[in-house]
């Protein structure tokens, strides 16, 4: 059930990425702003049909390819649905969540059927084809037994959004602490959808009636921002605090390192109110400081709803929503004292806690027992065999793995219990290093090969891992792989930044290797070398290369970009063609990967020369081809 509502609510990063633009759309068009009715009207029908492009949206996140035929089919799944709602009773409206069981549906159903195979005279409607028609079926009987079902069910949501408003600070406060408390498993996107799209009902001047508490700010609703004001002083406010306090607590040999990396994501949360970079610098390493941050959400909202304080976003609680919606906010100056408050509490209370319990947070973890690195000679089946039996022995054994999933370069993996992996002998055996996020997820980062070794280890699962019996031979490993930085180019145009200052632990903290990252402004990604691709990925966001001289270089394009599944990008090379110095490896379509990744900044890695480090020749805006920009020693 856990792993369901995860996937709903994974899912739901689909539509939800559509409200920004509506919200924009709509305070700009504002008679108080800009005054275009043209504009104000394009935002009002995209959230006029949220439900609609919830079940898009939601069918293509369950689709296990993301399929087109899936939001098809999850648009059909929506109209039958309310259709059939409509001729049992017109006043019953399902709203979002008409659009959410819809997509669900839609998405199992295409899973189930899209391959599915008929006589040759039947054909046609076989594949993908069959499973609009019969997500309709499906959908007219589900439509009839919520017809009759969800009066009661819209009952009780009813109820438990009147107790909470009637509840004042502490109805708005148990939401704010549940919304953070939610996130490791990620469903805060489940409870959100039923308080920013449910919640209450309001008649705005046109006459339309909308449904939920982002809606109800944005048509001019008085009575609603209670469950979104407190959240700014935290995004704005409280976790770059938090921030400060890491970096205060920090080594004194590593807060350089450390620095670049915290003042990004500190200034992410304070523009846009995405947090979940900060968040997860803490929320897993050290449970103790994320519960006291859920504690100081939900305070937060409390407090913020008692001071009378109406405030509103359309993406989140940052600077830019903070401005944007000024005009239509109710004591919206209180929240910069309020904010400043919060900030003095969060140092103070986490500075407190990583030194009095020595939580390892950034900057503060523990050396690393000296890793007895191996080399493996035989064939290329042979190592990667030797490889993967020994990643399962380490990780606890066929018994202790569930599942082995990889992106582009980790291994994701679920667990019986992660607390039994053999750290040290996965690094040995070429890992470049082990998260565990919980007690039965971890991820292991690999590199650019880890396709190749998830694939063998889930064979040797399903064979009960048999010990490896080929000639292989394992000795500590001791050649370094020589680089020559002269013959390196700049790949894109954009930004140079330290690899310290990219948002992603994995890349900034040098677990993949060393290397920078660019802050992209085109579309073109170029060769950086001489020499030939090793690697494209399925999902053409990351690109691997190899020098004549064993150099592997990952140009990894944006920011967890494995989950566009290849949209917005479009590869010219592929794996084993010869490249120059300057030919075009991919393309993207920049504004609609930025629109749809968490960042665009680029990290170019160096992935087998681990104990060398790049210094960044030149600063800020580069040429792609640029020469001489950074030095491998």
């Amino acid at each position: 059930m856990l792993a369901f509502l995860q996937k709903i609510g994974k899912s739901l990063m689909f539509p939800i990425a559509t409200l920004p633009a509506a919200a924009l759309l709509v305070r700009l068009g504002a008679d108080d702003m800009l005054g275009w009715s043209v504009m104000a009207t394009a935002g009002d029908t995209i959230l006029g049909n949220l439900p609609l492009i919830f079940a898009i949206g939601i069918a293509m996140g369950f689709a296990f390819d993301g399929s087109g035929g899936a939001a098809l089919a999850g648009a059909i799944a929506y109209l039958v649905l309310t259709a059939v709602l409509g001729s049992i009773d017109e006043t019953i409206k399902m709203n979002v969540f008409g659009g959410v069981i819809a997509g669900v549906i839609a998405g199992l159903l295409y899973n189930r059927f899209y391959n599915v195979k008929f006589p040759e005279w039947l054909s046609f409607f076989g594949g993908r084809r069959f499973v609009p028609i019969i997500t309709a079926v499906v959908m007219m009987f589900v439509g009839w037994a919520f017809g009759y079902v969800w009066p009661f069910v819209q009952n009780w949501i009813d109820a438990a959004g009147n107790w909470a408003i009637d509840n004042g600070n502490y109805g708005v406060g148990l939401y704010g602490f549940l919304n953070r408390l939610l996130i490791p498993l990620g469903l805060h996107h489940v409870i959100n959808t039923i308080v920013w799209f449910d919640f209450g009902s309001f008649t705005a001047a046109d006459g339309s009636v909308v449904k939920g508490e982002i809606n109800r700010f944005l048509k001019g609703d008085p009575t609603a921002g209670p469950f979104l004001s407190g959240f700014f002083p935290i995004m704005m406010f409280g976790l770059p605090a938090a921030c400060l306090a890491m970096y205060a607590a920090a080594k004194k040999e590593k807060k350089k390192l450390v620095a670049g990396m915290l003042l990004s994501i500190a200034l992410t949360a304070f523009l846009t109110g995405v947090t979940e970079p900060i968040e997860f610098t803490f929320m897993f390493l050290s449970p103790i400081l994320y519960g006291v941050h859920a504690l100081l959400t939900g305070a937060s909202l409390a407090i913020a709803n008692a001071l009378g304080i109406h405030h509103g976003f359309g993406f989140s609680a940052g600077l830019i929503d903070y401005v944007l919606n000024f005009g239509i906010a109710q004591k919206p100056l209180l929240i910069i004292p309020l904010g400043l408050a919060f900030a003095a509490v969060y140092f103070v209370i986490f500075y407190f806690l990583i030194v009095k319990f020595d939580l390892k947070t950034p900057g503060r973890e523990d050396d690393e027992d000296d890793i007895d690195s191996v080399t493996i000679e035989g064939s290329d089946d042979e190592v990667l065999e030797a490889k993967a039996y020994n990643s399962i022995e380490a990780l606890g054994g066929v018994a202790n793995i569930k599942q082995i999933d990889y992106c582009t370069t980790r291994l994701r993996l679920t667990l019986g219990d992660t607390a039994i992996i053999d750290e040290k002998r996965l690094k040995n055996y070429g890992a470049r290093g082990v998260m565990k996020l919980s007690k039965t997820n971890a991820q292991v980062v690999i590199g650019t090969s880890v396709e190749f070794l998830a694939e063998a280890m889930k064979a040797r699962v399903q064979n009960g891992n048999p010990a490896v019996t080929s000639n292989v031979t394992v000795a500590q490993a001791t050649e370094q792989v020589e680089a020559n930085s002269s013959d390196f180019v700049q790949p894109i145009s954009g930004e140079l930044v330290p690899l310290s200052e990219v948002p992603d632990k994995v890349f900034s903290t040098g677990m993949m290797g060393p290397g920078f990252g660019i802050n992209i402004d085109r579309g073109i990604v170029n060769s950086p070398i001489d020499g030939e691709v090793a690697m494209v990925f399925p999902t053409k966001h990351a690109i691997g290369l190899v020098t004549a001289d064993g150099l592997e270089v990952l140009i990894h394009v944006g920011l967890d970009t494995v989950k566009l599944n290849g949209q917005g990008f479009i590869v010219h090379v592929e794996q084993g063609q010869k490249v120059k110095r300057g030919d075009t490896l991919l393309t993207l379509d920049l504004p609609y990967v930025a629109a749809n990744a968490p960042s665009t900044v680029t990290p170019v890695i160096f992935t087998n020369a681990q104990g060398k480090e790049v210094t960044l020749l030149k600063q800020g805006q580069q040429q792609a081809g640029a020469s001489n920009i950074i030095e491998l020693q």
